[in-house]
């Protein structure tokens, strides 16, 4: 659902694609700021990790497990075990970030809500595509974005997603992009 948003989000911070200037002067943004943008990428991305993953783990086990007919534990106390496995910060005594979270009561995301950093992985793995090809070489890229727009935006759901991004890539998603945009690998 979210690969070809999060995947068009790649190319911005790009120099080589992207000419960032200001819409009535025209003149260019300074360097210092292009790079300050580009550092928010990486800044607490270890946290956002794992913030992700706390909410996907939630998701999955309060609609997948959690049953408060037969539970001892309350929603918030499920909430509780599954943040200290994955927050660094722990959640306040009082916290009640379920009540608004929305995603996956009324959003759309009920027991997949994993799906949204699933689809960052894919996202990174198929920008990765184009890194690989070199940011520089247009005929390189005018190639792959054709290959892009043939399979990834072209089959819509008629496909499973696994099986378009294998016709995109050639093998199922790799997290390496994505460690390595985030600043977590080299």
């Amino acid at each position: 659902v979210e690969l070809p948003s999060q995947f068009m989000e790649n190319f911005v911070l790009e120099e080589q694609l992207v000419k960032w200037k200001h819409y009535k002067t025209g003149e260019e943004l300074p360097r210092d700021i292009l790079k300050k943008l580009k550092g928010q990428k990486t800044y607490m991305a270890a946290n956002a990790l794992l913030r992700q993953l706390y909410f996907g783990q939630l998701d999955m086990e309060l609609h997948h497990r959690y049953d408060p007919k037969i539970s001892s534990e309350t929603c918030f106390d499920v909430q509780k075990r599954i943040a200290q496995k994955y927050l660094v910060m722990q959640p306040m005594a009082d916290d009640r970030f379920l009540c608004g979270f929305s995603h996956i009561f009324g959003g759309g995301y009920s027991a997949g809500y994993y799906s949204y950093k699933w689809s960052e992985v894919m996202s990174a793995d198929a920008f990765g595509a184009f890194e690989e090809a070199g940011l520089d070489k247009k005929d390189e890229l005018a190639k792959i974005g054709r290959k892009f727009a043939d399979t990834v935006l072209s089959s819509g759901g008629g496909k499973s997603p696994m099986e378009v991004f294998k016709e995109f890539r050639g093998r199922k998603p790799s997290m390496e992009a994505l460690l390595r945009h985030s600043g977590l690998a080299s």
